[in-house]
């Protein structure tokens, strides 16, 4: 069963719609607030550094003094342990960090002492910066099922003798998402001394703490008492993790927030966040990322892959060339991985490699669908290492990042049937150094087949100007059915406002949906459910007719 936020994506953008309202009324009030006086002191000094990671002037540093910006994403390790390869599947596609979910045994199996030491070592052999994390704290107060932050600081202590001697690797994030929305303000006293419990312990390196709410600290409980907390570590190796989902959904609630923890000189990452629209809203992503990047913080996305909602893997099925959307918009978007990250330096990151690796082989086509296309070609040379391949759509002088590659072959999806496409390929290595680009290989995809479909239409319930809809689409053919459009028309003049599963276009009646990257494959006699939030007035009637990349349906 795929649970990796089964019940904290649900409850991380709240646990119900009245919620939702309270959270937007008390940041109406909140939003102009100044900073609490207490937080405007500025950040004490840090007392003894970390032996390795650490923290300065509100900044997290390596052991030598150079600043460190983690790029990079959330895997989902305690529910997937043999998927340890998606580490150096994330290191290819740019990433210089990794946030690993961990369970301390009060709510999933615990991670082993041998199991976590291989983690760490996987990380290592992979050059990422490694956090390390326990979820079983999730929702604490609010889940009855989650453990306490002095539970999961009794599970680190007892992984001392792994963890001893990696502080320029890793970092201790204590508990994951520690408190639920009851009484957020009790979040305070257990994160101070599970603090100070590690501290006692001998525990040298950098500390993360996530925000109660779910993480998404509406109720402001981390940013208020942030000072408090921050002054409680002696060392003054802490760093503050705000999780961000659909609270934070305009870019004045994301900078506001980030920005007073940057003007108090504390530290500060968005340890999560998502960016796909679902039924409880939609997160403003792009402003996250151009924040994050304005400010050289830190961001790791929510997922990798495996999730209970796939709506937030970034790659399907664990597969690098199969990232969704939401993947492509994290490695290769603007303010993205591929863009920003740079590695860090105790893995020789700027250490001086300037030399590029040899231009790839002129690709070469095969398999080609009417929505994908195989590419192979002769791989590169480095003078230290290739450290995978960027595969760029080309045309009218620009280029479009596609695809990535650990090897000298990769198949792109998500192509429109009968068009015309240009692809080229470039090479680079661990240091960032890119190779010119290889020459070009022209494609052009197949005809659509004529789909055989049935598609079902429910009002799953109103109330006065809405009503929530689902659509399930079907295919009662023999072949599956990889990439799909979905068309209709509602007659009373209904509007879509927001839709799971699927991308909404509306152009007065008439309506398109593309699908989500976990609806976008039919299998044979198999069938893909999409949902939806709409408008309407007085009458409010199905649909009578679709269609499905051009074929008519029958309506079930």
């Amino acid at each position: 069963m795929r649970r990796t936020r089964s019940t904290t994506r649900n409850s991380t953008t709240h646990s119900s719609l009245l919620a939702r309202l309270a959270a937007a009324l008390l940041g109406l009030v909140l939003l102009g607030a100044l900073w609490p006086a207490a937080a405007h002191a500025q950040a004490e000094p840090p007392g003894t550094q970390a032996t390795g990671l650490h923290i300065s002037n509100g900044r997290l540093l390596e052991g030598n003094g150079n600043d460190f910006v983690m790029r990079g994403v959330n895997h989902a390790h305690t529910w997937y342990p043999n998927e340890t390869q998606s580490l150096s599947d994330i290191k290819a596609l740019g990433a210089n960090a990794v946030r690993v979910v961990l369970a301390d045994g009060h709510r999933w199996t615990a991670n082993t002492a041998t199991d976590v030491a291989n983690v760490v070592t996987q990380c290592k052999a992979n050059r990422l910066i490694c956090v390390l994390e326990v979820h079983d704290t999730t929702g604490y107060g609010e889940d009855s099922a989650a453990g306490t932050l002095d539970q999961a600081a009794d599970y680190w202590i007892g992984l001392k003798n792994v963890l001893a001697g990696q502080e320029n690797y890793i970092i201790i994030n204590i508990g994951n998402e520690p408190w639920g929305n009851t009484s957020p303000e009790g979040w305070t006293d257990p994160t101070v001394a599970a603090i100070k419990k590690l501290r006692n312990a001998g525990f040298e390196h950098t500390i993360m703490v996530d925000a109660p709410n779910w993480g998404q600290d509406w109720q402001q409980v981390m940013r208020t008492n942030a000072q408090t907390v921050y002054n409680a570590d002696t060392t003054g190796n802490l760093i503050f993790s705000i999780h961000m989902y659909s609270v934070f959904d305009t870019a004045a609630e994301i900078t506001d927030y980030l920005n007073a923890f940057v003007n108090a000189k504390l530290p500060i990452l968005i340890g999560e966040f998502g960016g796909p629209a679902d039924q409880w809203g939609d997160p403003d992503e792009d402003t996250m990322m151009a924040t994050a990047e304005q400010l050289d913080l830190g961001y790791l996305a929510w997922s990798w892959s495996g999730n209970t909602d796939p709506i937030l893997d970034l790659a399907i099925d664990f597969d690098p060339n199969q990232l969704s959307s939401w993947g492509q918009r994290i490695f290769n978007g603007t303010n993205g991985i591929a863009q920003t990250a740079k590695e860090a330096t105790v893995y020789g990151g700027g250490s001086g490699d300037a030399q590029a690796p040899t231009t790839p082989g002129t690709p070469s086509a095969s398999a080609v669908t009417a929505t994908s296309a195989a590419l192979t070609w002769t791989a590169s040379t480095d003078n230290v290492g290739v450290a995978g391949y960027d595969v760029v759509r080309v045309g009218a002088g620009t280029e479009t990042k596609v695809a990535a590659s650990t090897t000298n072959s990769v198949t792109v999806t998500g192509l429109s049937a009968e068009t015309a496409y240009t692809f080229a390929v470039y090479a680079r290595d661990a240091a960032g150094n890119r190779s010119t680009r290889s020459a070009t290989v022209n494609v052009t995809t197949g005809k659509a087949p004529v789909l055989n479909c049935a598609v079902g239409y429910r009002i799953v319930g109103e109330w006065p100007g809405g009503f929530q809809g689902e659509i399930t689409v079907r295919n009662t053919g023999t072949t599956a059915i990889n990439g799909w459009t979905l068309g209709f028309s509602f007659a009373n003049g209904q509007t879509v406002s927001n839709m799971w599963g699927g991308t909404p276009t509306q152009s007065g009646a008439n309506v398109t949906v593309t699908p989500a990257s976990y609806t976008s494959s039919i299998a044979a006699a198999g069938s893909v459910t999409v949902g939806f939030i709409g408008a309407k007035g007085t009458t409010n009637a199905a649909p009578t007719a679709f269609t499905l990349n051009g074929s008519t349906c029958a309506t079930s």
